[in-house]
This record gives structure tokens, C-alpha cells and sequence, in this order.
């Protein structure tokens, strides 16, 4: 395969990519700008079901004057020279408001948490042996990367773009007072070959290569993980990591405090530049098995609270590995730099390489001692330190976690109806929100832009005029609901059909809206308008992550009144994350997760009653 070296577009760029890696010459396109007029289209059919007449006549009324006034095509045209001028028209914008100006916390608001199956070890020489495994098999891993042996991914027989995956290892997001940024330190002559270990809120510096660059093996990590284990048995260490769980202004100002410390800065350096970040977490108070998943879900997004295991993070870090005593195992990993299916794609190629891993044994060669980070706590620091204990508690208590294992069916019986399993889970999400709530929401699903250069994602929206049909008929035992079923899953699959073609509206529509803003004029009225608020009020954010391990992906709501939900279809079954805010009433996980119970089965029931009938 052909390479090339990558050149910085603009200064922006290097800030998220400054890696300077190599792209593949696989003809990869442009991300295109849709059509304007298709554009404007699709967005009213998308307010159809979720907006008043009286509102949906008014933003009628605005896009005719957007797209015959001039102000649409203006700025439709500047989106195409920009389009022509940069790599990516919208990978600059998308970063920025997606992730590098949102203020919020990135644990619970936007890290997603990935949980794996429960391991059996209940000690610390079974979580320190598979950390050892797993370590080793992240390495594994990172050898294609720095090979760039990594197999290039297909959809429908095109490939995609690879970039993300260069992004993971390696990097950090840096607070800053009204932005963050991302580094990549994979690059430049000396690229890290340490990662950190956190055990006890205290983190060291331990390298995972010998001097002939030759990574340690299973046995040797393991040593040294029991090194580090020995030297970090005190508890009354101030939890330093719980810092990044703040806002990203409290963050910002408080990490200048901390860095002016010729210590502390170096310690941090240490962390930012590590290949990735363990976290030997203390095991968790018992639940039963029924609730087992949903704790370990929450484990993973906040780490349960100051007491426990919070401060024994890094959350700006890009991957995370969570192993607890008690068998818990699982990530967190800052959304910055990649999405979901990279992260997967890592985490099934480390659970592969840890069921055929051998044990080698090492030679005895003698290893140095890893390097304990020393943090100087000053008064202004202490103070930071417990204003973060006191919003990380906040938090906790404040997210709804369920884990729905739903093992009733998988992929397998809407495929037997030549239905798409994603359509099927999402129209069972519409139906499980309308029985709740008499009244559909905007939704959103995420869809992969990376059948183009640097491409990120769009969005699915999956309530539709058909879903809306479909949901309504189900209240009705005398329609056609199967009709309407069907009909409902075409529509949502032609619309990521579109999405991931680069055809869906709102990466567009956040484009001419930046574009108004980049050209210092006024914002047209169409962004204005209480449609484009309610058609950007996500009460239902929703991603499908397939992977091949039994994982589940798991991330918060979007807004104060909404739900997260992520999901796993595997063949059998489906594994569901539903998180929502304990501080909105009307909001419950559980109740959420039940209502999507009983809509799949319904929905599985109207498919084999149908069949049953016409034999």
C-alpha cells in the first residue's frame, strides 16, 4: 500500500493531529457539501413529528426565505470553497463544538465507558495478572499501529479512513480557560514508551519496552505492576486525578495552579505523554448479580464517587483501563480524538490476544523500579482537590444507570424478516418513548462519516414521519402495523444509507451556520427558530457499537431531561446501556428499560403472529 506524508492544513489542525502521520492513497473522497436545497428539505421532514403545525408553518416560512433570499446560497457557496480549500470542510468545526468548546465535564458528559464481561479473579494477583495480559495485549496492538500493518477497514466494498486510530494511543486533551486542545505525542524522535499505572490515587511512570525496544512480556509487566502495587499501599494520599472530572473552565484555572509547580508540571508531562493509562482500581461495595452490570456501567463513567474510586483516574486521558480487584473490568476513554468503533475494534483485537496469549517466561534481567509521580500539594490546590470531591460526589449521585441484558433475542429474529437489526432496536426505542410519554422526541443515532477523509460522524434521525405512524398504530390492534413496521425500519435505513454517504443535514447545517458566523454577518433566523432548538434538543441519544466482544458501551444523556442509550446486538441477545439524571423527574433508567423490554418483545410478537398467520 502506497503512503504519504501528511501536511498540516492549519494551525488548528496540528492541534488534534499533531502527529504527522501517514494517510493512505486509498482514493479516499472528500466529505461532500449536500445540496442546499435537499438540505432544507429533509429538515422540515424531520420537524414533521416532533414540532407543532403552528411552529413547523413559521420555519417553513423561514427556509423559503433562506433559500430564495440569498442568504443560503451565500453561504452555501463558502462552504464549497472551503470544502475545496481543506481536507475535511467540517473536521475543524466539528472538534471545536463538539468537543474543545464544550465546558462540561468530560466524565459522565462525554467520555463513553465501555464494561467487559466479568472476570473471575477476586485478589489482587488475579486483577494484577490479567492487567499484565491486557497491558501486553494494548501493545500488541500499538505494533501494527507503529508498523502501520493495521488492516484497513470496508463498508460496502469501500474503505475507510484509518486516522482515527492513530489518534487513540499516546494522546491527552489539556484543559485550557475557554477551550481545551488534544496532543498527540506519537510523534517526533521520541515517542513515549511508558504508560501509567494509578493505583491508590497514586500514579507512576512504568515503561513497557526493554532498551532493544523490545516490549516487556506478561511476566516481566507483571513484576513490575507488584512493584508498584507494594509501593502505593498508603490511602491517605491526596486523590489528584479527581481534578479532571471538573468543568472545563474549573479545570482550566486549576491546572495552571497546579503546573506552576516545577514538580507537579513534570508529573502531569508524564501522565500526557504515557502510551496509555491502568487504573488498579479498589473493588466496589457487593451488589447482587441482576445489578452487577449497571454498577460496573457507572464504575467505568465516574469511577463511583471520591471515596472510592474516582481520584483514581486521569479522565483527560485518551484510553483508560479500569481493572478492579473484584473482577470489574472496563474503560473510559475521552471522546476528542476517536468514536466508538476504533475503541471496540482495540478492545476485541486485546480480549483475542489475551485468550491465546502463552506465558513467556522472562529472563531474569533485572528491572528498574517504576517512577512514583510526586505532586506538591499546596493550600490552593488542597482546595481544588475538595470542590472536585464535592462535584464528583454531586454527579454520581446524580446519574441513573441501567444495564438492560436483554437475552430474549439478538440480531437474529429481525434478520429472519430481512429487517435491519439496528432499524428494528431503534423504531423498539421509539415505541418504548412513546408508551412513556405519549409524544415522540428528537433523536439521534450516530452514523460514521469515515468512508471520507478525516470524517467523524453525522447524524440518523430516527424519529420520523413512518416512525411516528408506526409507534401510533401499536396503541391500535386493528392497523396495519406490521406495514407500517416495515415501512418505518426502509425509512431509517435509507436515512443512514444517507447519513454515511455524507448526505444527512445537521453536520450542514452546523456548517452554514458557522459559515454566517465566519463571515461576521448575522445569524440567519432559521438557527433562531424554536424548531432548530427542539430539533436540537436530543431526549434520546443513541449509538449502536458492535462488537464481537460481549461488551457494552455506555455514555450519559445529552440533556438535562434525556436519555443515553447505547447497545451491543449480538446474535442471541442485545446488551443495552440506558443512563438518564436522577435530578429530572420525569427521567427513570429503569422504567426506560423495562418499556424497551416489552417493545421489542411486542415487536418480535407482531413478526411471528404475521408469519403464524399467513402459513
Amino acid at each position: 500500500m502506497l503512503f504519504t506524508k501528511f501536511q498540516p492544513v492549519n494551525t488548528f489542525t496540528v492541534s488534534y493531529r499533531i502527529s504527522s502521520f501517514r494517510i493512505w492513497l486509498t482514493g479516499l473522497p472528500k466529505l461532500p457539501v449536500p445540496p442546499l436545497k435537499q438540505t432544507c428539505e429533509r429538515y422540515l421532514a424531520t420537524l414533521e413529528p416532533i414540532v407543532s403545525e403552528e411552529e413547523l408553518e413559521h420555519t417553513r416560512e423561514l427556509v423559503q426565505e433562506f433559500l430564495k433570499g440569498g442568504v443560503g446560497e451565500r453561504l452555501q457557496k463558502g462552504l464549497e470553497r472551503r470544502a475545496r480549500k481543506t481536507e475535511n470542510w467540517l473536521s475543524e468545526w466539528w472538534m471545536q463544538s463538539a468537543y474543545l468548546d464544550c465546558r462540561m465535564p468530560v466524565a459522565v458528559y462525554t467520555s463513553p465507558g465501555v464494561v467487559l464481561p466479568r472476570m473471575h479473579f477476586q485478589d489482587r494477583q488475579g486483577q494484577m495478572r490479567f492487567a499484565a495480559k491486557l497491558i501486553a495485549g494494548v501493545l500488541d496492538f500499538k505494533k501494527m499501529i507503529d508498523t502501520e500493518t493495521l488492516p484497513v477497514e470496508y463498508l460496502s466494498g469501500k474503505p475507510l479512513c484509518m486516522d482515527q486510530y492513530y489518534q487513540v494511543l499516546s494522546s491527552c486533551r489539556i484543559p485550557g480557560p475557554k477551550r481545551d486542545t488534544v496532543v498527540n505525542h506519537a510523534i517526533g524522535m521520541t515517542p513515549p514508551t511508558h504508560i501509567t499505572v494509578v493505583h491508590n490515587f497514586q500514579f507512576f511512570v512504568l515503561d513497557v519496552y526493554n532498551s532493544d525496544g523490545t516490549p516487556l512480556t506478561v511476566d516481566q509487566i507483571y513484576m513490575q505492576l507488584e512493584k508498584i502495587w507494594n509501593s502505593s499501599l498508603q490511602t491517605n494520599k491526596e486523590p489528584i486525578g479527581i481534578l479532571t472530572s471538573q468543568h472545563r473552565n474549573t479545570w482550566g484555572k486549576a491546572y495552571n495552579n497546579l503546573i506552576k509547580d516545577k514538580t507537579n508540571k513534570e508529573s502531569v508531562r508524564a501522565i500526557q505523554k504515557s502510551i496509555f493509562t491502568v487504573c488498579l482500581d479498589a473493588p466496589m461495595p457487593r451488589v447482587s448479580d441482576e445489578l452487577y452490570p449497571s454498577r460496573v456501567a457507572a464504575q467505568v463513567l465516574h469511577g463511583g464517587g471520591a471515596r472510592w474510586n474516582s481520584g483514581n483516574r486521569w479522565f483527560d486521558k485518551t484510553l483508560q483501563f479500569i481493572i478492579g480487584e473484584d473482577g470489574t473490568c472496563g474503560l473510559v476513554y475521552e471522546h476528542a480524538p476517536a468514536e466508538g468503533p476504533p475503541i471496540v475494534f482495540l478492545i476485541d483485537h486485546v480480549v483475542k490476544y489475551m485468550q491465546r496469549t502463552e506465558i513467556v517466561r522472562s529472563p531474569m534481567v533485572p528491572l528498574s523500579m517504576p517512577l512514583k509521580l510526586r505532586f506538591n500539594i499546596t493550600p490552593e490546590v488542597k482546595r481544588d482537590i475538595e470542590k472536585a470531591k464535592q462535584n464528583m460526589n454531586i454527579m454520581v449521585h446524580d446519574l441513573d444507570v441501567k444495564v438492560l441484558m436483554f437475552d430474549h433475542f439478538g440480531k437474529n429474529v429481525p434478520k429472519q424478516h430481512k429487517l435491519s437489526p439496528d432499524a428494528f432496536v431503534q423504531m423498539a426505542l421509539q415505541l418504548a418513548y412513546f408508551r412513556m410519554y405519549n409524544t415522540c422526541c428528537s433523536t439521534y443515532e450516530s452514523a460514521s462519516l469515515r468512508m471520507f477523509l478525516y470524517g467523524r460522524t453525522d447524524a440518523i434521525r430516527s424519529t420520523t414521519a413512518d416512525s411516528f405512524r408506526f409507534v401510533q398504530a401499536m396503541q391500535d390492534p386493528n392497523t396495519e402495523r406490521l406495514t407500517l413496521l416495515q415501512k418505518a425500519v426502509e425509512t431509517h435505513k435509507e436515512n443512514t444509507y444517507n447519513a454515511i454517504h455524507g448526505q444527512a443535514i445537521d453536520r450542514h447545517l452546523l456548517g452554514l451556520k458557522r459559515q454566517s458566523i465566519e463571515d461576521l454577518t448575522s445569524i440567519p433566523e432559521i438557527f433562531m427558530d424554536t424548531s432548530f432548538a427542539v430539533a436540537h434538543h436530543y431526549n434520546l441519544s443513541t449509538s449502536q457499537v458492535g462488537s464481537k466482544t460481549d461488551c457494552v458501551m455506555c455514555f450519559g444523556p445529552m440533556e438535562p431531561d434525556g436519555y443515553g442509550v447505547c447497545y451491543n446486538p449480538m446474535d442471541e441477545h442485545i446488551n443495552i446501556a440506558i443512563t438518564a439524571f436522577n435530578s429530572c423527574e420525569e427521567t427513570n433508567a429503569a422504567r426506560f428499560a423495562r418499556s424497551v423490554e416489552e417493545a421489542l418483545l411486542d415487536m418480535r410478537a407482531l413478526l411471528e403472529d404475521t408469519a403464524t398467520a399467513k402459513q
